[in-house]
């Protein structure tokens, strides 16, 4: 008999412990904070806004119920810990375990490994994008800078683990952009010989980004190379335990371990012109105690980077929006643009067009000789988004790819005869896409191009 209650009470036990999840949310506000990056699905409603039955209550509860079991976080850190000091293993796919404590992001890894890089194609398009951003910010007075912000691996690897290596294949994608930013005459700021010149380490072990002292290096980095100067790396500074980390917010979202951020103790003179919820504002701007005006379009990495600049400057907008809305440095009469993107998103610079009016060109001397016009099998998107007033976006995401793409030189550039009798240089994108803002009222009839040395110009061009 005292065998069977031992059995009775032991099942009892496990039964009441798989049901405390779900009895758990009967609690009042028991909604979980999410973890890291991640969102978290909110309790659906009965009925929809108009107050119809809502079809989709079934699913949307059982997200919310997947989402906000009770103690929900604390099980996840407690798994994740278990899992990370006994198997050396993430339970996530979008955090990387290194040694010492140091932990990577995911994402990063295809550049670490040298998986899938970009064509040549791909990396002439990118900074031939950027080229014609920074013709339009010149031909608005104002100076064009562009920086990546290197991935946490590329400059220090020696915390990843042995289970996956560095590529060998040399140069990387950052360094090739950077080879034809230079060929292009763009202003590029290295910030990986920048941050590999330096003894302490200045990114967090937790955290996919630089720290507070690394941002300072950046920003007087970015005023050296606009022609200014600062010593915000000069200091002063005071370590803190108060950062906690991204990637540490992903692994355990229950947890409470912070690490050192050297945080800036001297005086930064800054104003918000709109006050912000946090660093994470899609526009933050402001006024600050330096001179000249600043559009700044940034990242994450930007939420520690800001700041200085903003102090910098006697006016700033720093923008998270992509595509780059280019049109903001004539809207400001900034004296100076730049843009910040961490090295793993390389790829947005062919995959977005910038908000900007497309430039207009003369054919190559030589013509038709040297370049080709197609007009067959195009069929343009046109739309008239809000950004740009008196303009449409023109898009085609693969412009007869089967027959176009093979007879494109790798750094031609792409034209697009207007029915205005004019020639627009369209911005590059993936797949040999094109995209461009042409005036309203105008219409796109096709797309010039040089072709690859020794391709027969009459199996792929028809004069238009």
């Amino acid at each position: 008999m005292k065998k069977k209650l031992a059995y009775a009470a032991f099942t009892a036990l496990i039964l009441l412990l798989c049901l405390i999840p779900s009895l758990g949310m009967l609690l009042p506000a028991q909604e979980s904070a999410a973890g890291g990056n991640q969102a978290l699905s909110r309790a659906p409603s009965l009925r929809d806004p108009e107050g119809n039955w809502n079809p989709g209550y079934l699913s949307q509860i059982q997200d919310y119920a997947g989402d906000n079991f009770y103690l929900r976080q604390e099980m996840i850190t407690a798994w994740s810990a278990l899992n990370a000091k006994g198997l050396r293993s993430s339970i996530t796919e979008d955090v990387v375990l290194g040694t010492d404590g140091w932990l990577y992001f995911a994402d990063t890894l295809p550049d670490y490994v040298g998986l899938q890089p970009m064509t040549d194609r791909e990396i002439f398009s990118a900074a031939r994008n950027l080229r014609l951003m920074a013709e339009y910010c010149e031909s608005q007075g104002a100076r064009f800078l562009f920086t990546l912000a290197p991935n946490k691996n590329s400059l220090y690897p020696e915390h990843m683990p042995n289970l996956t290596l560095p590529s060998a294949r040399k140069p990387r994608d950052a360094k090739r952009l950077a080879e034809e930013l230079e060929r292009q005459g763009v202003d590029y700021l290295d910030c990986f010989a920048l941050f590999r010149g330096q003894e302490e380490t200045l990114y967090f072990k937790t955290d996919s980004h630089w720290n507070g002292k690394g941002a300072a290096l950046a920003a007087d980095a970015v005023n050296k190379a606009l022609g200014r100067s600062s010593g915000y790396f000069d200091g002063p500074f005071t370590r803190e335990e108060v950062h906690k980390g991204d990637l540490y917010d992903m692994l355990y979202p229950a947890g409470e371990g912070l690490e050192a951020d050297p945080v800036y103790s001297g005086e930064l003179t800054i104003e918000y012109d709109v006050p912000i919820r946090s660093a994470e504002n899609l526009t933050i701007m402001t006024h600050g105690g330096g001179e000249g005006s600043l559009v700044m379009f940034r990242d994450s990495f930007g939420n520690n980077l800001y700041p200085y600049l903003a102090d910098s400057f006697g006016a700033a907008l720093f923008s998270r929006s992509m595509p780059y809305r280019l049109d903001l440095a004539a809207q400001r009469e900034a004296d100076y643009v730049a843009a910040e993107l961490v090295e793993r998103n390389l790829r947005y610079l062919i995959q977005n067009v910038p908000v900007m009016p497309a430039p207009q060109r003369e054919l190559p001397e030589g013509f038709p000789d040297t370049f080709c016009v197609w007009t067959d099998g195009i069929a343009f998107t046109v739309e008239a988004p809000d950004a740009l007033p008196g303009y449409v976006l023109v898009t085609d995401p693969q412009i007869a790819e089967d027959l176009i793409l093979p007879a494109v030189a790798p750094d031609s550039q792409m034209l697009v005869p207007a029915s205005d009798g004019c020639y627009y240089e369209a911005f590059l994108l993936e797949n040999g896409g094109v995209g461009l803002y042409l005036p309203e009222g105008v219409q796109p009839l096709g797309v010039a191009y040089a072709p690859v040395w020794g391709t027969p110009m009459e199996s792929f061009c028809n004069q238009g």
